[in-house]
């Protein structure tokens, strides 16, 4: 009986240890071949622990051993400690299993099933109507052109993705890919789309030849192919016959007419796109020279609604290089005019004027109105569906936030700062698992990003890991948010001599610059008088932080403070105030 015992806690112990190591090796069979031989190997032991004894001369049967030098109640003392020693170590696997390999399974299963469910939820909503534009190559002879090959293949995009049948994934994911060695089946199963448009554009003065080719990438098949050779000012029909041919080949039904591209300048359309390339390399210079070329475009075509709204895009970047943010403001509101005046209802324009109410005026009522307007006319645009869910997040409608969110992912899946976004909105509420998972998501797509690690920290503090978020919020490289961090995680672990000079370096480097944020550490420490004190700072400086601070969890000590709901009063920010704010906005359906 020993022996069997003995056999079935080693054989338990080593199935256990199987079940864990090989599906890691992804040999999930292997573990039904050892269930096979540990449950065939249990009737032979049994058999000859029952024939035969173990002696100081070895194995013997035991009907010829002299029962007067039997040493089976040794040996059955040493299967005991056997039996015993494998039990403890059963224990101890158990215990390390529970706490330290189930979490992490639970957490790589949970993430799969929603990375699956958002999959099937797009496949059965699209079935393979579905895209992604990769950014056209510059054959172009001096290889000089690469912004306008780009800007070519960004414009189709857009076009593409006023289709309301169509999902075409965003352009900070298409052209994460660019220049990276990798299968258009490896692009396709990341991005979950169907389809691939890829080409070149070759231009020489005002000659420009472009070729372009949809592709079905899981079987990499070319479905559609062709090269058009034209003069500059026939690139808009170009990218209108592109459109209609992806919708041919794609079999899309159309509720309406094809969108079409808006023709303008040929002269203003590249300096356009210069521009646009220029702003997003986040330069003093190139903003500086991204102004000079949309001011040419503009008087070249005073009716050209996209470079206005470049322009102003152009400005309130200026505002992170010095500029006052007034100014900034006043420039970039007069060039949306202008754009609107053109095109009352251009949604890119309604959508910075919304960022501006939201962000600079902290006018959320004109913010909702700008935005409902936008997605009234592109409802499928997701730089307008993030920015609505940053407003979401400020009116604390979380769940409007997240499911706004979640869609912009969804055709956005390697852009880090909507990950980010959607791990801030999870942490206002209070889904801290989930904040965690898509903040390391955004880790992964960009480790140097400034403030995850200590956005991380956060999320882990909240989560009651304070030791986790130490280690994470050391690694934060940029010293504003590690100095936050450290003043918060040191308090939480009773280091306040630490936390106190953290807090004082952070406001002797940084009082001017984040007074919001400085109010949320010191509420953390619960230190509520001066946590106000810096709230009304806050409010002087204007800081744009003062918009989240509805869904910012570090300020729950202050919630029960009688000075609370009269702050929020006074900033128009208290509940029955946003309550009140109309925004009526849903994540976009596909037309039937």
């Amino acid at each position: 009986m020993r022996v069997g015992a003995a056999y079935l806690a080693v054989a338990w112990l080593l199935l256990q240890v199987a079940q864990t190591v090989l599906p890691a090796f992804g040999l999930v069979a292997a573990v039904r071949v050892v269930i096979i031989v540990l449950a065939i190997g249990l009737v032979p032991v049994l058999i000859f622990a029952w024939v035969f004894e173990l002696t100081p001369e070895g194995w013997k049967r035991e009907s010829e051993v002299d029962r007067s030098q039997s040493i089976t109640p040794q040996s059955g003392r040493r299967l005991d400690r056997v039996i015993m020693g494998v039990l403890a170590l059963a224990l101890g696997y158990f215990a390390v299993d529970k706490f330290v390999f189930a979490p992490q399974r639970e957490r790589a299963v949970a993430e799969a099933a929603r990375a699956e469910g958002r999959t099937e939820s797009l496949v059965k909503s699209y079935g393979e109507k579905s895209i992604a534009v990769l950014p056209f190559i510059d054959l172009s002879p001096d290889k000089d052109q690469e912004y306008f090959s780009e800007g070519i293949s960004e414009e189709l995009l857009n076009l593409l993705a006023r289709i309301p049948q169509l999902r075409v994934i965003s352009r900070s994911s298409a052209f994460s890919y660019k220049g990276k060695d990798v299968k258009l089946a490896q692009v396709a199963e990341e991005l979950n789309v169907a389809h691939i448009l890829e080409g070149s554009v070759r231009k020489s003065g005002n000659k420009v030849r472009i070729t372009a080719q949809l592709i079905e990438a899981r079987s990499d098949t070319h479905l559609w192919s062709n090269t058009w050779d034209r003069e500059l000012d026939d690139i808009f029909a170009v990218q209108d016959e592109i459109a209609a041919a992806v919708v041919e080949q794609l079999k899309i039904t159309l509720l309406g007419q094809a969108p079409k591209t808006r023709e303008v300048n040929a002269d203003a359309y590249p300096l356009f796109l210069e521009a646009r390339q220029l702003r997003r390399q986040n330069t003093r210079e190139s903003a500086d020279r991204a102004i000079t070329l949309l001011q040419q475009a503009v008087a070249l075509d005073p009716d050209y609604a996209a470079a206005w709204v470049e322009l102003a895009a152009v400005y309130l970047t200026q505002v992170n290089y010095g500029r006052p943010w007034q100014e900034c403001v006043r420039l970039a509101r007069a060039a949306v005019g202008k754009a609107l005046a053109v095109d009352p209802d251009y949604a890119p324009a309604n959508d910075r004027l919304g960022f501006i109410a939201m962000t600079f005026d902290g006018d959320l009522a004109t913010a909702a109105r700008h935005y409902e307007q936008a997605l009234a006319v592109e409802p499928a645009n997701t730089d307008v569906i993030g920015n609505a869910a940053s407003l979401a997040a400020n009116l604390n409608r979380l769940d409007t936030s997240i499911a706004l969110d979640e869609y912009a992912n969804a055709r956005d899946p390697v852009n880090p700062a909507g990950h980010v976004n959607l791990g801030l909105t999870y942490l206002g509420a209070g889904r801290f698992d989930e904040a965690i998972e898509s903040l390391r998501t955004a880790r992964r797509l960009a480790p140097e990003y400034s403030g995850l690690h200590y956005q991380l920290g956060v999320a882990l503090l909240l989560k009651k890991e304070p030791d986790a978020a130490l280690a994470e919020i050391e690694k934060e490289p940029e010293e504003v948010w590690r100095l936050l961090g450290l003043g918060i995680v040191y308090h939480t672990l009773g280091r306040a001599k630490d936390s106190d000079a953290a807090v004082a370096e952070t406001i002797a480097r940084y009082a001017a610059d984040a007074p919001y944020n400085i109010a949320y550490v010191v509420a953390w420490r619960n230190e509520r008088d001066r946590a106000f004190e810096w709230l009304d700072k806050a409010v002087v400086a204007g800081d744009p932080g003062l918009t989240e601070i509805v869904f910012q969890p570090l300020f729950a000590n202050l919630h029960r403070d009688p000075r609370w709901l009269p702050f929020l009063r006074r900033i128009g920010k208290a509940p029955e105030q946003l309550a009140a704010i109309r925004f009526d906005v849903k994540v976009p359906q596909q037309a039937p």
